[in-house]
């Protein structure tokens, strides 16, 4: 392995550590509200069709964000993806809603990053491939 190759591996593992963890201390958080007052962000009009109430729709949330990290450490390439399109979706309901539009400014900016991760993981298994 050379020294690029050891870089972009210490890279991957930052992002994906990073794009694997923050989705499940907030999908957590979504349980508790210690980080935020979750159903605040969710679109009044999304609100108002839900059978239920937007605290339980945030928990809905939660858990699939824990997934969406867990998948990410699992499966870096996939979870990712995951990861970057659920951040896109937020940011439209934000804007949609035209409430909070900092963080969905923020959330595609995140939702980029995630996508550098996929990118990035499919060079490093491009790479490895290439080595066995």
């Amino acid at each position: 392995m050379d020294i690029i190759e050891t870089k972009l591996r210490d890279i991957q593992l930052f992002m994906k550590l990073t794009y694997g963890i923050v989705p499940i201390v907030a999908g957590a958080d979504k349980f508790t509200n210690l980080l935020a007052n979750w159903p605040e962000y969710l679109n009044p009009t999304l609100a108002g069709l839900l059978p239920f109430s937007g605290n339980t729709f945030m928990m809905i949330v939660g858990v699939i964000e824990i997934v969406a990290g867990i998948l990410v450490l699992v499966r870096p390439k996939y979870g990712a993806l995951v990861v970057s399109a659920w951040l896109v979706l937020i940011a439209l309901t934000l804007l949609a809603s035209g409430r909070f539009l900092d963080v969905a400014v923020r959330d595609v900016v995140i939702a980029v990053g995630a996508f550098m991760l996929v990118k990035l993981t499919g060079l490093v298994e491009s790479l490895h491939s290439k080595q066995a």
